[in-house]
């Protein structure tokens, strides 16, 4: 007769096996709505709204899923992942992208992601081209994080074509979505009446929630007015020079830097002159570019002088502090390897390239902050992972 733990030696390996076979067969199960999908040749055959009558917006997603699974797309929804991973065709191919697509499946996408937003309780990034005609409501629109409130804003013109040179990671998240295309000129005036009025709302939302007194956009409702510096309160560096330069803009204003050229031409009310020049510039509109530059050089020179600390940081995504910490370098002249970053730095007055920098220029209390920023860099959130769409 076997001893107790001979039979437990061998009895467990099985009850292992037999449990396992069981879990699977579970999983599988989970999916069995998907069958049809997954055999469904989404590159030839078109499907309607009909089509996807009975399906929940759970399955709807993994049916988008299929779709971009087929070529191989990884994604950072943990549902479409795992559905994905867990299929035998799938094949991961971390280099996937959109141009794999032909229109017959664009178009199929189209009609799943519109009947996804269809069923959205509130408005979510990748929704926008379901309101081209839809007034919004703030109901409606819900509750959402800056980086949402940010796409879901900018998806309204870039489903016109604009560019985001101004944010690369805002750019990037849109040349990732298969919808997308860069027009070459955009113009501003190829948005709708109710699309504008969307825009403002979410404007409007988005600068409540954050509870600053003015944002870029604004500068309309000061022309004849004087900003405080507590009104400023609030903005990062990025949005102090847009509105500086929007004081510019304004009149007419054309920019040599190309993504502030970019940035207010896509604006309804930008209208350039060649004729404009700085000088021209009186009133309470030369105060108060004196009043943000005075704002923007106290914060520069902060970085530099006092101490940051993780409160201070807290909440803000990768890319922001990323540009918090380039600023300290940037200080001392230092040459970036980035193309972007560089020319983003370049384009400021007070920038000039040392080509003796080393880091031994830096002051103790910037080697400091340096240290601080680069340990919440390692924990921070990418604004990108933030949102599928």
């Amino acid at each position: 007769m076997k001893s107790p733990l001979t039979f437990l030696r061998t009895v467990l390996p099985i009850l292992f096996l037999l449990l396992s076979a069981s879990f699977i067969a579970h999983a599988q199960d989970d999916y069995a709505s998907m069958k049809t999908w997954e055999s469904y040749d989404f590159s030839s055959r078109a499907i309607t709204k009909n089509d996807l009558g009975t399906l929940t917006i759970d399955d709807l997603k993994l049916v988008r899923g299929i779709v971009f699974g087929k070529h191989g797309r990884i994604f950072k929804d943990p549902d479409i992942r795992r559905f994905l991973e867990s299929r035998p065709w799938y094949k991961a191919d971390a280099n996937f992208s959109n141009s794999a697509l032909n229109n017959t499946e664009r178009r199929n996408l189209d009609v799943i992601r519109i009947a996804e937003a269809d069923q959205h309780e509130t408005v979510q990034p990748g929704d926008m081209r379901l309101w081209e005609d839809r007034a919004l409501t703030r109901k409606k629109l819900g509750a959402h994080t800056n980086a949402e409130w940010t796409v879901l804003a900018s998806e309204i013109e870039a489903i016109h074509g604009r560019r985001f040179d101004d944010t690369p990671w805002l750019q990037q998240y849109f040349a990732e979505r298969y919808w997308y295309s860069a027009a070459d000129n955009y113009n501003p005036k190829s948005l709708n009446d109710t699309e504008r009025k969307n825009l403002a709302l979410i404007d409007l939302i988005r600068k409540q929630q954050r509870k600053v007194a003015i944002a870029p956009g604004d500068m309309e409702l000061f022309e004849d007015k004087l900003i405080a510096e507590t009104m400023l309160r609030g903005l990062s560096l990025h949005e102090l020079r847009l509105l500086r330069n929007e004081i510019y803009a304004r009149h007419g204003r054309i920019f040599k830097t190309m993504w502030l050229q970019q940035y207010f031409g896509s604006q309804l009310w930008y209208d350039p002159k060649e004729e404009f020049k700085d000088e021209e510039l009186s009133g309470s509109d030369k105060t108060n570019v004196e009043t943000i530059v005075a704002y923007e050089t106290k914060l520069h020179n902060s970085i530099s002088t006092k101490p940051i600390t993780r409160a201070l940081l807290q909440g803000l995504f990768v890319e922001d502090v990323r540009k918090m910490r380039d600023e300290i370098y940037a200080r001392h002249g230092k040459l970036f390897k980035d193309q972007w970053t560089q020319k983003y730095f370049a384009s400021f007055d007070w920038y000039k390239v040392n080509p003796n920098y080393s880091d031994a220029q830096l002051s103790a209390v910037e080697k400091s902050n340096l240290v601080v920023i680069g340990g919440y860099e390692k924990n921070a959130v990418t604004a990108m992972s933030t949102i599928e769409g």
